[in-house]
């Protein structure tokens, strides 16, 4: 069966970022999701597409295709008081390198990773970890089956678009 639309798709995989191993999907936990629902993104699943169990993959996405370039306009700085709770800054927190879960004006969730800690101010970075990057990608096709009626409507497992490895999936465009 060749992967393609509403198809369950699992796949063993690495994800190399200029040279470096980001992640390691293997074939006893792979990725899982299904094809076309949007949960991908689409020059990944374009690279994929057609495929059948057994095939290998190997392509790289350049940084437009995957995560975007890095917006400087997302690099922001926050006064540190808004990082209190009963008054302080719980030990720890304010760590260079921290990711924190935020929440912009409109409500929308963000996570944002510490890119610097001033006097009064914290510079948070809210692109996304592989903003600016080319993804190359080199695994294998390990299944594909058809979405049962339910996955469709529901996802797999219950959850909408995915079931990743270990580590979470660069390949996803949410799992992060």
């Amino acid at each position: 069966m060749k992967i393609g639309t509403n198809k369950v798709v699992s796949l063993a995989y690495t994800l190399e970022v200029e040279g470096d191993v980001m992640e390691t999907v293997t074939s006893e936990k792979p990725l899982e999701f299904i094809f076309g629902t949007g949960y991908l993104l689409p020059k990944f699943e374009e690279n994929v597409s057609n495929k059948v169990v057994g095939d290998a993959f190997d392509f790289t996405l350049t940084a437009s295709e995957g995560y975007g370039e890095e917006n400087p306009d997302a690099i922001i700085e926050l006064p540190k008081d808004i990082f209190k709770v009963d008054g302080k800054i719980e030990e720890g927190l304010l760590t260079v390198g921290n990711i924190l879960p935020m929440q912009d004006s409109d409500g929308n969730r963000l996570q944002g990773s510490i890119d610097e800690i001033k006097d009064d101010v914290v510079v948070m970075n809210f692109n996304h970890p592989l903003a600016g990057a080319d993804l190359h990608f080199k695994g294998i096709v390990v299944a594909v089956r058809e979405a049962s009626e339910t996955e469709l409507v529901n996802g797999l497992r219950g959850e909408l678009g995915t079931s990743c490895g270990d580590g979470g999936c660069s390949g996803c465009s949410g799992c992060h």
